[in-house]
């Protein structure tokens, strides 16, 4: 999902970034938020692309800027 590695500190201010983002815009509550980050080697990428993305590119409200 993210190129790099992030510490507990950088996931734990991430995951409070997404969640009040998404209190904002769906009116829902903390309890109703979770989320899940999901480190991708570079090598698996194509699969992930394959699999999760390119099936969904319709879809997409924002599409990535690249192709594979």
């Amino acid at each position: 999902m993210f190129p790099r590695d992030l510490n507990d500190e950088q996931k734990t201010a991430l995951a409070a970034d997404i969640t009040e983002v998404l209190i904002r815009h769906l009116n829902t509550k903390d309890r109703s938020v979770s989320v899940a980050l999901n480190q991708v080697q570079e090598s698996d990428w194509q699969q992930v692309w394959d699999s999760e993305i390119a099936p969904q590119m319709e879809t997409l409200i924002k599409k990535p800027g690249y192709s594979m």
